[in-house]
């Protein structure tokens, strides 16, 4: 009988290989980075075009490949790294498996010049989809050049898989500015589709964090440095009044290859917790140097992590060095137990110590624990209103708070020209009042019980709907400012707001983009603050980030949610009554007022009957 088990043809196996190697433009880049830094370039040059669908160019001035090892290169498991069993247990380079390059070449046009220093001439070599296509000599400068064009080309199901430019493009940065930190003694340039996103020039690793995320991180690095007989650390970690709300800027690196370890990464945040909340992500670059024949980096087929032969040893040391440096910067005693406010005073610069507080309160106000009510042994509940009770909540259905004007506080106003059954209403009860609860809820009497309302998810509700309503309606509400700020973002914020500038403009921004990352903000929204114009537009990216990874809205909707968080009232902001009632009016003016953008209850409603039955009377 004939066989049910085959043979994989070469160029299948090659394109499941890929599968595993290459799962986005970004895998491609660092592959390619990789091969650079151990061909030992001192300059290293990256292109894309398209985020990396159309074209990846990595170009370096490394050792170079001659006519016999080109060719090579592209076979499955050919490898300069690894010659006997027990290479692999000491690996030292980034590359080593031999099997990167086959996979690119199966899944795309790769076309490579490449000379050695030596010769005199150099090679040109073309494969497409595996096959080879030319390989012959050309005058080329010493070093190589990658041209990768049409990834996945072959496969177009994994091209369905892909996300947007924008996203594509983010993951390049990311892995582009894990290669730079690891290696600032080489030159590092970045360009998209022409435009020059950064050309780093070689230094240390302190001019190469501030040359990636701007000036402000100079004087706010916290170095660290020990060195045992099996472990060497060393790196930076960032003032804690840095920390942003979406990840991005957290690197691990174990012998010079960027690497993750959840647990490491826990340790790290954990430390900051006390300053900066549960959901803040201060900078870090943490370099751990072993004996290679001390970690595993072969546990990953994209080598994305590694495992200690002593992970318990590795992870206390870290903590210890990494929480002196810290508690060291901030002049907290190094002690196990929770510092207090009086040393946390003492710890940070004056003023600093208030901004983290109302930016951790800002993160986490929003989750604040329903209010409960004990009665016994029945379940404690406060009932959100059904669609009778909605009934009986004393406020208009509707208003068009486009129209409204602005007040002193910051807050909008109360909308012109109200309706005649809103005047109805306040008729019927004119000793409308409204109580604020510990600077959190607002209470209000209803027709028939008491309505609690969270005045951060109300106002973030309120702003959400007018910030869509604007760019379905493009008639922005916007502040020119007197004077125009100039914001210096990060390469991968430039980016992200590079695609998301037409639609904040459409919300009320006047946003103009620069050159060298500089973006220029002519105009905001009237809903926000003035004097906060030049932290409210870092902030909306980066809860745009955290927003594109937790739930699933379009870009528009996306946006309007980040800027609402950003911009509404923090909780703990004491409001007056009428700032309340303005409030409260907006709310009921919106088309769904009794969630905010993210599904979180705006308010609840409770009945005059469940008043009673808490005190055990009919």
């Amino acid at each position: 009988m004939e066989s049910i088990i085959k043979r994989m043809p070469p160029e299948l196996a090659n394109k499941i290989a890929a599968g595993e190697v290459v799962e986005r433009p970004a895998s491609v880049v660092r592959e390619l980075l990789d091969n650079a830094i151990d061909a030992g370039a001192t300059e290293i040059h990256v292109s894309v075009e398209k985020a990396g669908r159309q074209l990846i160019q990595v170009v370096d001035d490394g050792a170079g490949m001659g006519m016999e090892d080109l060719p090579l290169c592209f076979e499955q498991h050919a490898t300069s790294k690894v010659k006997r069993v027990e290479d692999l247990f000491r690996i030292s380079t980034l590359g080593f498996r031999g099997e990167a390059m086959a996979s690119i070449a199966s899944i795309a046009d790769v076309e490579v010049k490449s000379r050695r220093h030596e010769e005199d001439s150099g090679v040109y070599y073309h494969i497409e989809g595996g096959v080879e296509r030319a390989l012959e000599p050309a005058p080329v400068p010493p070093g190589t050049r990658v041209l990768v064009r049409r990834l996945f080309y072959n496969v177009p199901a994994r091209r369905q898989f892909l996300k947007t430019d924008a996203t594509e493009l983010r993951h390049i940065v990311r892995s582009t500015q894990a290669a730079a930190l690891a290696h600032p003694d080489i030159r590092f340039s970045l360009e998209s589709d022409g435009e020059r996103l950064w050309d780093l020039p070689a230094g240390d690793l302190r001019d190469r964090v501030v040359h990636l995320y701007g000036s402000t991180y100079r004087q706010s690095l916290i170095p660290f440095q020990e060195k045992t007989s099996t472990l060497e650390i060393h790196g930076f970690l960032s003032d804690p009044a840095l920390a942003k709300r979406s990840r991005g800027e957290q690197f691990l690196f174990v012998n010079g290859r960027p690497v993750r370890h959840r647990y490491l990464t826990h340790l790290i945040l954990s430390l900051y917790e006390k300053a900066t909340g549960e959901r803040s992500y201060p900078f870090f670059a943490l370099f751990l140097q072993t004996d290679p024949s001390r970690v595993d980096v072969n546990v990953h087929p994209a080598k994305l992590e590694v495992k200690f032969n002593d992970e318990k040893s590795v992870v206390q040391l870290t903590r210890s060095v990494l929480k002196h440096a810290l508690f060291h910067y901030l002049n907290v005693p190094d002690q196990s137990e929770e510092p207090i406010r009086s040393e946390l005073n003492r710890a940070f610069r004056p003023g600093q110590l208030e901004g983290v507080i109302r930016e951790r309160e800002r993160t986490h106000g929003g989750d604040a624990g329903t209010m409960q009510f004990s009665n016994g042994g029945s379940p404690d509940r406060i009932l959100s209103p059904t669609d009778d009770e909605r009934a009986n909540v004393e406020f208009p259905s509707r208003i068009n708070f486009l129209e409204s004007k602005e007040n002193g506080s910051g807050m909008t106003g109360q909308t012109q020209g109200r309706s005649e059954q809103m005047q109805e209403d306040e008729r019927i009860d004119s000793s409308r009042v409204f109580w604020q609860l510990h600077q959190r809820y607002i209470l209000s009497q209803t027709r028939s019980g008491l309505c609690i309302v969270h005045q951060k998810r109300a106002h973030m509700r309120i702003l959400f709907e007018k910030a869509l309503l604007a760019t379905e309606m493009a008639i922005p509400g916007t502040q020119q400012l007197l004077f125009s700020q100039t914001i210096q973002l990060s390469a991968s914020d430039f980016v992200l707001l590079k695609e998301l500038a037409p639609l904040m403009n459409q919300m009320g921004f006047s946003i103009q983009l620069m050159s060298g990352h500089t973006v220029m903000v002519q105009g905001v929204p009237s809903d926000i603050d003035v004097g906060d114009e030049q932290r409210v537009v870092p902030q909306i990216l980066q809860s745009y980030r955290e927003l594109d990874r937790a739930i699933d809205l379009d870009a528009r909707r996306k946006v309007a949610a980040a800027f609402a968080s950003r911009a509404s009232i923090d909780v703990g902001r004491r409001l007056e009554e009428e700032e309340m009632e303005h409030l409260m009016d907006q709310l009921f003016a919106c088309e769904e007022p009794y969630e905010d953008p993210f599904g979180k209850k705006t308010l609840y409603y409770l009945s005059m009957d469940d008043v009673a039955r808490r005190f055990g009377t009919p």
